[in-house]
């Protein structure tokens, strides 16, 4: 859209959803947004989030007016129990570690025994765990466990949809939901009670050192716990067990990095050479990448010929710039175009 209308002048209205996210698109969004505002006074622009920090977004468009909508939510009990093990007065072990699926086990009879004494009928569950493998791995171990009246759901991108669709379907005894973070906020699994978090994510890095982009598993911050744990707080009140301790929790950074301190920058420099917008280093991102990183994605559009050594872009560059893919597999495109393959 901006390419064919630089000042969005079919809109009166922008809705920017789901900012918590923090991805690449809205980072650059909010910049250029906040270059064209002067510009549009009379364009409208709406920034919706769910855990972020609202100052900061606020300050970005000169201090405009934050608005806050409290969620119908009901109360959440959080109880911790990390997987480490226990050590007395003396520094003798009490107990060994336990290992994820022996610490999701444990809760999961701990929140049978709590409804045993509360007298409540069962409630479904929903278990964060970082990728498709460790959920597979933890749906068999919990399978082999024979809970009563207990149907395990795995949840993950590469099943059908008609899988997927599963949770969405009425049901009777328990239900227990295996997921990655997308169900945190992009997917909400209904009818749940309870959370059980290990605190654990797959979270994108870029590494300059070696050139590529990882998936490396890590602790989630605490604005990502505690939406989590909101999970369980929206049909009554629900309880969240964390598998880690309250010191470690209050030790978690507040928010996830956004995705530009953590990517490479080759495809935003190649959308900003694209559409004449500057230099990367004065565009007013909410949280500028280094220099490092923006010298590493311009050697990167060098190699892949989509700039020349004065850095300005090529006709290989503006092919690339429309290709809605990583810039390295964009040339691997083209590149199959004139080989035939």
């Amino acid at each position: 859209e901006i390419r064919s209308d630089r000042d969005l002048l079919e809109y009166d209205t922008l809705i920017i959803d789901e900012a918590h996210e923090r991805s690449l698109n809205i980072d650059f969004l909010l910049g250029y947004l906040q270059r064209l505002l002067p510009r549009r006074p009379d364009l409208k622009l709406i920034i919706t989030y769910a855990t972020i920090d609202p100052e900061r977004f606020s300050q970005h468009f000169n201090d405009a007016p934050i608005i806050e909508v409290s969620g119908r939510t009901f109360p959440v009990d959080v109880w911790y129990r990390p997987l480490s093990a226990d050590v007395d007065e003396e520094g003798n072990r009490v107990e060994e570690d336990l290992s994820i699926d022996q610490g999701i086990l444990a809760a999961l009879r701990e929140i049978d025994e709590h409804e045993k004494a509360s007298r409540s009928l069962p409630g479904d569950v929903l278990i964060f765990l970082p990728g498709e493998r460790e959920i597979r791995d933890t749906a068999e171990y919990l399978r082999k466990a024979n809970l009563r009246h207990t149907e395990i759901m795995p949840l993950y991108a590469r099943l059908s949809a008609a899988e997927q669709q599963k949770i969405f379907a009425p049901h009777s005894g328990r239900r227990v939901v295996l997921a990655t973070n997308v169900a945190e906020t992009s997917l909400t699994v209904p009818g749940i009670l309870y959370v059980i978090d290990p605190g654990e994510a797959r979270i994108s890095r870029y590494s300059p050192r070696s050139k590529v982009q990882r998936l490396p598993v890590e602790a989630v911050s605490q604005a990502s716990a505690n939406q989590r744990k909101g999970r369980c707080g929206r049909v009554a009140p629900g309880l969240c067990i964390r598998l880690y301790s309250e010191e470690d929790f209050n030790s978690r950074p507040a928010f996830t990095d956004p995705e530009i301190l953590r990517t490479n920058l080759a495809a935003v420099i190649l959308q900003m050479l694209h559409l004449r917008l500057g230099r990367i280093e004065d565009f007013p991102f909410i949280e500028p990448p280094d220099g490092r990183a923006i010298s590493d994605g311009f050697t990167l559009l060098q190699e892949l010929a989509a700039v020349d050594r004065s850095g300005a872009i090529s006709d290989i560059g503006r092919q690339l710039a429309r290709l809605p893919v990583d810039p390295r597999i964009g040339r691997m495109l083209l590149e199959a175009v004139n080989q035939n393959c």
